[in-house]
């Protein structure tokens, strides 16, 4: 705990002597693809964590439900700080940004799963519960219902930081803004993206197309990296400039 504390300590003072290129027209004109993608990403994955939050509220004596609800989000705002420092500083090692981007491709798996299934909870559904007097199944402790929250909160959050950080790249700057973005919007608005995604499923398509990318990218440019370090051939390039390289565009 104390190194995930350190690292994301580090990572704001990175932020802030950053801090001034937002000021910068150049720097959003190279960082306005990340920022895209990371809105997109943050949009996708914040509808999950209030129909999570909700499904373990709606279990609980209905006097303990907003008690409940506060206390899950407050834990997976904290589980973000904390994963988002040491995240990105793993994945500057060689290799691990290679195996970031196959862990990557399983949470964009799991999503496609949740997308396609018919059967999974709506937030109507969960809304319906929360309102009712009456527990959702057999009724359970404020503790329980937490716990269970924590341990998908951990799932949600590495899953989400490790997108925001690949789709990042190097820069603390937009990890900081991707990651104040996720916090906002799953803190405030997680249960207006829900029916959003639920009424426009085109954007929970857009947004896994972007993670799957995202995730490759990740593999190319680890690949090359690995390739350069262990036979010194292979320069590292993300995969929209090696497409780009050999389709012979730019320079």
């Amino acid at each position: 705990m104390v190194l995930l504390a350190a690292d994301a300590g580090g990572m704001l003072s990175t932020f802030f002597s950053e801090l001034g290129n937002l000021t910068s027209p150049e720097w959003w004109r190279s960082h306005w693809g990340a920022l895209f993608n990371i809105l997109m990403i943050d949009l996708t994955l914040a509808g999950d964590n209030a129909i999570v939050v909700g499904l373990a509220a709606s279990k609980v004596a209905p006097h303990m439900r907003a008690k409940v609800i506060f206390w899950g989000i407050a834990g997976a705002v904290v589980l973000r700080i904390l994963f988002s420092g040491i995240t990105q500083q793993m994945l500057q090692i060689i290799g691990l940004t290679l195996a970031g981007g196959l862990l990557l491709l399983f949470v964009a798996w799991k999503m496609y799963r949740q997308i396609t299934d018919t059967n999974g909870h709506s937030i109507e559904d969960v809304e319906a519960s929360l309102a009712s007097d009456v527990t959702t199944g057999k009724e359970v402790t404020f503790w329980s219902a937490l716990w269970t929250i924590i341990l998908a909160d951990v799932s949600m959050s590495l899953d989400n930081v490790l997108a925001v950080a690949g789709a990042a790249g190097e820069s603390t700057l937009v990890l900081v803004i991707g990651l104040a973005l996720a916090i906002v919007l799953m803190a405030v608005a997680s249960t207006y993206i829900a029916k959003l995604l639920y009424r426009y499923p085109w954007i929970a398509w857009v947004g896994l197309a972007i993670i799957v990318y995202v995730a490759l990218d990740m593999i190319y440019r680890d690949s090359h990296q690995v390739a350069c370090a262990a036979w010194g051939v292979g320069c590292s390039e993300t995969i929209w400039q090696g497409i780009k390289h050999r389709l012979g565009i730019g320079g």
